[in-house]
């Protein structure tokens, strides 16, 4: 039976550090190697290895990026190497850019247990980091605007809390964590409620400390939305000419809510739309659909 180890108090801190319950990392980790391992064992390791053997090894980029999930690559190797049989040096921070080449984390323990959390290690790592390098290209296109790139919700299942670290490392901001910390009328609410004003009322009747922001997709209903007393209007698929005059009517009649742009954003665009004077630009891909940022784990050292 394989045994899983307790994460080291490094990597607790670590993870606390980066806004992450290492209790949940803990258990994503658990769950992530026991489907590599599918009840059985590292068969190839198993059989090529001294069991006793030590080896140090190097996580490297092979691509330029922002690196991110440092801290949950030490939580891989903790579960499976053992805290105190293992020992995991980060060579840089989460959110530092990178080129190929780039040493990213020194590892040493036993090899057979290394070579079985390469890969869990290697596919978190290139996930988050991919996601903090794309966010990172939204971010430098927004510089010097006023204007700031957010996630959704639109997240892998199980993931969100790390992908939502990683928009944080690549110079974004975080959407809603989940559905109860903060209330976004939709459509589908307005219908169901009778009107943007009455949905509005009702989500501050159930929860009166959390912000309200009402999607919208024309100027009178962000007129609407704005009366109703929302603290963010969501403008939905707005041309550029249409969200200046939002920001226009915004400014005018409440000026204290923030505008957040949506809907079929693009890089190539974003400073455009960022320079009509919206606060906020949305954007699923950068946790739906960002391509991994190349890193590999090699071999340097048979050390005993």
């Amino acid at each position: 039976m394989f045994v899983y180890h307790p994460l080291a108090e490094p990597t607790r801190e670590r993870l606390l550090a980066a806004g992450l319950d290492p209790d949940s990392v803990a258990a994503l980790v658990r769950r992530a190697i026991a489907e590599d391992l599918i009840g059985g064992i590292d068969v190839t390791s198993a059989a090529t290895i001294p069991v006793d053997q030590r080896s140090v090894a190097t996580f490297g980029a092979r691509g330029e990026g922002v690196v991110a999930g440092l801290g949950v690559v030490a939580a891989v190797i903790d579960t499976v190497c053992g805290g105190e049989a293992s020992d995991v040096e980060l060579l840089v921070d989460d959110g530092a850019r990178v080129v190929a080449g780039t040493e990213v984390a020194r590892v040493t323990a036993r090899t057979r247990s290394l070579l079985t959390a390469e890969r869990t290690a290697l596919n978190l790592l290139c996930h988050l980091s991919g996601v903090a390098t794309l966010t990172r290209r939204w971010a430098d296109a927004l510089e010097g605007t006023s204007a700031t790139v957010r996630d959704t919700r639109k997240t892998t299942p199980g993931l969100r809390a790390l992908e939502k670290h990683a928009v944080r490392c690549g110079g974004g901001a975080n959407h809603r964590m989940g559905l109860s910390d903060m209330a976004l009328v939709k459509d589908n609410h307005v219908a169901a409620a009778g009107g943007v004003a009455e949905a509005c009322a009702l989500v501050r009747g159930l929860a009166t400390s959390i912000p309200v922001e009402i999607e919208v997709d024309t100027l009178d209903g962000l007129r609407v939305a704005i009366a109703a007393g929302a603290d963010e209007v969501l403008i939905d698929n707005f041309t550029p000419e249409q969200m200046r005059q939002a920001v226009a009517v915004r400014d005018e009649i409440g000026p204290d809510v923030r505008l957040e742009a949506s809907g079929g954003l693009t890089l190539e665009a974003a400073r455009a739309v960022a320079e009509t004077g919206v606060d906020l630009i949305a954007v699923g891909e950068l946790t739906h659909s960002a391509a991994i940022l190349d890193l590999g784990l090699d071999l340097r050292e048979i050390v005993d």
